[in-house]
């Protein structure tokens, strides 16, 4: 076989190596020459571990090539696979499929052969038909069939969820479709991976169902963190138990600082155009929205009164460990803020600055962990890499002008923190916040006295957990 992979980011580049390692001859295809002059050097321009060496595998093999002419990319080929981003769209938080149907029609005006045109990009219900009209408008004797595949895979880990996935989806509406997409998954068939075959409406919103089941787990277990600093109880040992439920399961159960919601918001404006409004999902962004800020307050909070003058110290930017993605971040909104109330941010992350550079102005960055804590007022950890979980403690609060850390990933344990003289606080541990209720009022008056606004100090709970919460405060 032979695919074309419009699209060389996450998505289409990890998809294009590891179908390339199938056994499988694949040409990656971007607009963006400077990146596959990069790529044919051996250069990847993304941090996925691992994905270096299968590139360079593949590419000696010759079963892996790129190029910016999507003409040289599809000649010959049986698929085409459509892996270009999807941001949300200003305004309204829906899809902007605008690189979708560029590429659609690109590879409309290109076909000669029967295709299998195959959406990778995570795009609202109704997008597989959109781009066959538009192929077919275009190109009216065109002979193809769309399917939808969509993506599951984790950065930080995506090869091996993409070798060893819990499942493939594949939504097609042919038979001759649905043949040549057994063919292109052939290895995993044979290596008994579940595949759910649905039509194409029902693949493309099984992604968006499975990100926002995710986005639920994780709001739901930051409002019980919340309720925990109340009570004194401890949500990672709340999060064991619930996880130890096979119904429930303990991954995304970790209290943080929120989740990127572009895909969230997605789906609720396309419940809101079907008329099926997902209400439970309105909330959820919502409540994420809100907790961004109460994060940054907890920041500003630990430094003091006022935090005009202040040197605060970021450790981590990019969403997660182990990539340099920074889209949806939740750094870029928590770093902004810090700013606004005055304060110096002075950051370290070991793969993200590069493109943190371009997307937050006026900070001060670092090529070590332990140069931001030159005289901070305060350090906090944003994203939970490996090296920020064995820092020296000693050295840490040495060079520090004032021994506090807000560790917003619950990195370290409270007790030692303590024991190494600091004021310490994390989310959600009974032994991290003793005084929840007097620390909750000064966080209002510093925060309303900084010119944030007034609910932005509101606990964004909801339903039973806000009647909870309420008692405990009274």
């Amino acid at each position: 076989m032979r695919i074309a992979v419009v699209g060389t980011g996450y998505v289409g580049l990890v998809s294009g190596a590891c179908f390339a390692e199938f056994g499988i001859d694949v040409c990656c295809v971007d607009k963006d020459e400077t990146k596959i002059r990069r790529l044919r050097g051996g250069e990847i321009p993304i941090y996925e571990p691992g994905l270096d060496v299968l590139v360079a595998r593949n590419m000696a093999a010759d079963r892996l090539s790129f190029t910016s002419d999507l003409a040289v990319a599809m000649e010959g080929a049986d698929v085409v696979l459509i892996a270009v981003g999807t941001p949300s769209r200003p305004g309204d938080g829906g899809a902007d499929l605008t690189y979708v149907h560029a590429a659609a029609a690109e590879i409309a005006r290109t076909m000669s052969r029967y295709t299998v045109i195959v959406t990778k990009s995570t795009v609202p219900v109704g997008t597989g038909r959109q781009i066959a009209a538009l192929v077919r408008d275009i190109n009216p004797r065109a002979e193809f069939d769309v399917v939808s595949n969509p993506e599951f895979l984790r950065e930080g880990s995506a090869i091996g969820d993409f070798m060893q996935p819990d499942r493939v989806v594949i939504g097609a509406d042919s038979e001759r479709a649905r043949a040549v997409m057994d063919a292109l998954y052939q290895p995993l068939i044979r290596a008994g991976t579940p595949f759910v075959r649905t039509g194409i409406e029902t693949a493309e919103l099984t992604k968006y169902s499975a990100n926002a089941f995710l986005a639920f787990k994780i709001t739901f277990i930051n409002e019980v963190a919340d309720l925990c600093e109340r009570v004194g109880a401890d949500v990672q040992d709340v999060a064991a138990g619930m996880g130890l439920d096979g119904r429930i399961g303990r991954p995304f159960l970790n209290a943080g600082p929120g989740f990127g919601a572009k895909d969230t918001e997605a789906l609720v404006r396309t419940g809101r155009q079907h008329g099926a409004p997902v209400r439970l999902i309105e909330t959820v962004v919502d409540v994420n929205r809100a907790r961004k800020r109460l994060m940054a307050g907890r920041i500003l909070q630990a430094c003091g009164s006022d935090a005009a003058g202040k040197r605060i110290a970021v450790l981590g930017i990019t969403f997660k460990p182990d990539t340099n993605d920074m889209r949806e971040a939740a750094s870029l909104e928590i770093i902004p803020l810090l700013q606004e109330a005055g304060a110096t941010v002075h950051v370290y992350d070991p793969a993200g600055m590069e493109e943190g550079r371009h997307l937050l102005p006026g900070v001060v960055w670092h090529d070590d962990a332990y140069a931001p804590l030159a005289e901070a007022d305060c350090v906090a950890i944003l994203t939970e890499w490996n090296e920020f979980r064995a820092l020296d403690l000693g050295r840490v609060r040495s060079l520090m002008r004032r021994p506090v850390m807000v560790d917003l990933r619950n990195v370290y344990a409270p007790a030692v923190m303590a024991a190494a003289g600091f004021h310490y606080c994390s989310v959600g541990r009974r032994d991290a916040r003793p005084d929840a209720a007097k620390r909750r009022k000064a966080a209002e008056a510093m925060l309303l006295s900084n010119g944030f606004a007034a609910d932005s100090c509101v606990l964004p709970f909801s339903g039973q957990l806000a009647a909870a919460a309420s008692d405990l405060a009274d």
